[in-house]
């Protein structure tokens, strides 16, 4: 006789409060202990139970200089078994925090792992085991990788880390999850409450005429963020893995789950401003802003409106040019089967809605907001199956057998396909075996270079890449929608030196 699966907890009783999240300046060579644990949180006017790296929701930011390699001691005193990813970090494979890479850290007990930060820009850690649970409960924090090179990022007054994110509350408590899979899985558990820096109603300042430079990391199980700064003026400047081929001024940025993007805002006048997130249908606040009367010194306006260009991406262009034209060398298509046999799928609802009925909740390719919630909460890996397929072999998921070479720059086409029962947007992440750079979209040159470890696919979309294959090991690949990648949505390929 098998024995039940405990129930997860969500009593809060006796817990510690979550403490604010603080920034670690961690040297080349330092060793950091990462504990994670049960915390209440107070959302609104609900106070729940979630779970906490160092007492904080998100984890403490780890401020690191390029190169440079720490040793991070981790306790897992959560609720189930865990890992770390060092999510875009090319480290070494046996410290990428997965199931193929690693023992589970156990309830109690403890993992070493040596990190290292081999490139300058943002990045995050999260757990790889019940991501859905994990992440949507707390479990996230940042890496800010300062550049060797003082000049590589323009210059600001100061640098903040921001995670977007939603969580889901019901009747006070954050939502119940099945211990034994996940459930949302058709679209993604999305969230109800959205969460700046773990809070629901941010408040942040600015001096006049202050340039502040953002990271902003979307961690959410499966919402994509469109962020806006009326009335201040915002330069991209970075993405994934450092900085973009050309810097410009643009008023929003799109993050899918797990992407980050770095803007540096100018806020030119005093005054009360409004960190937005826009969707095709609503306008939400992500947090307040007051500008003070007092100017910030020394002046930056005018080396604000420089827009610099990065020269190793003009090189990195130039090197992909033989493959814009070239044939792929592999691809890789997104597939959804809805089981129309299981009854409970359509509880409450057609079929033709459950596959189709989130059409009018899609815009430019993106799934905004979850219009089915009910069907989507019944949907699990036995009655939504995510397919990722190699179009040459017809292998499905954990059996594509990819074989790669350090050294080796390989074109990977992405293909979103519409012939499926439930076409939308998937966030497409590789492991540390290497970066990649977009090369082109439905045959659209990319104009604006970035190394990436995650790209949205939208909906219908093609999408050719360049993976620069660095790092020996074996790596995964998948969808970074939680409850898809936890539905199967991955595989993992071999890269030999």
């Amino acid at each position: 006789m098998s024995t039940p699966t405990p129930r997860i907890p969500r009593d809060t009783a006796g817990l510690p409060a979550a403490r604010p999240t603080n920034e670690v300046q961690l040297a080349d060579g330092e060793r950091y202990t990462l504990h994670i644990g049960p915390v209440t949180k107070r959302i609104g006017e609900a106070t729940v139970r979630m779970l906490a790296y160092n007492g904080s929701v998100p984890g403490p930011a780890m401020r690191v200089p390029q190169d440079a390699e720490v040793v991070v001691d981790i306790e897992n005193e959560g609720d189930l078994e865990a890992t770390v990813h060092w999510h875009g970090l090319r480290l070494e494979n046996r410290y990428d925090g997965t199931h193929e890479t690693q023992e589970l850290i156990a309830v109690g007990g403890r993992y070493t792992a040596r990190v290292t930060f081999p490139d300058p820009g943002v990045y995050w850690y999260h757990p790889h085991v019940r991501e859905d649970y994990g992440q949507e409960m707390g479990l996230y924090g940042n890496c800010i990788v300062v550049p060797a090179d003082p000049d590589y990022w323009p210059c600001v007054h100061r640098e903040l880390a921001l995670t977007l994110d939603d969580v889901l509350i019901e009747d006070g408590q954050i939502a119940p999850f099945s211990p034994d899979e996940t459930t949302y899985a058709a679209m993604g558990r999305f969230g109800n409450v959205l969460l700046v820096a773990g809070e629901p109603e941010l408040k942040l300042s600015a001096r006049a005429g202050e340039v502040v430079r953002l990271y902003l990391t979307n961690t959410a199980n499966t919402r994509v963020f469109k962020v806006a700064l009326p009335d201040a003026r915002m330069k991209l400047v970075g993405g994934d893995s450092g900085r973009v081929e050309h810097e410009r001024l643009v008023d929003d940025v799109i993050l899918a789950p797990s992407e980050r993007v770095v803007v540096d805002v100018l806020f030119a006048s005093p005054g009360q401003l409004t960190l937005e997130h826009r969707t095709p249908d609503h306008t939400y606040n992500l947090a307040d802003i007051t500008v003070s009367e007092d100017q910030a010194t020394p002046p930056l306006a005018e080396a604000f409106v420089m827009l610099r260009t990065a020269p190793e991406l003009t090189a990195a262009r130039e090197r992909l040019t033989p493959l814009i034209d070239a044939p792929p060398d592999k691809t890789l298509a997104f597939v959804a089967e809805m089981d129309m046999g299981k009854p409970e799928v359509g509880a409450g609802e057609s079929h033709a809605h459950a596959a189709h009925g989130h059409s009018h909740a899609m815009a430019d390719g993106i799934e905004w907001e979850d219009d089915m919630v009910e069907v989507n909460k019944l949907t699990t890996p036995a009655n939504m199956r995510w397919s990722l397929v190699d179009r040459t072999t017809g292998a499905t998921n954990r059996d594509i057998q990819w074989k790669f070479r350090v050294g080796d720059l390989v074109k990977i086409r992405l293909v979103n396909e519409m012939d499926s029962d439930h076409p939308m947007h998937h966030p497409f992440h590789i492991h540390g075996a290497g970066r990649f750079l977009v090369l082109a979209r439905d045959g659209v040159v990319e104009p604006n270079l970035v190394w990436k470890d995650t790209v949205l696919v939208r909906t219908g979309e093609t999408m050719d890449i360049a993976l620069d294959v660095t790092n020996a090991g074996r790596w995964m690949a998948h969808c970074h929608i939680a409850e898809h990648h936890e539905s199967g949505m991955m595989f993992s390929f071999e890269v030999t030196e």
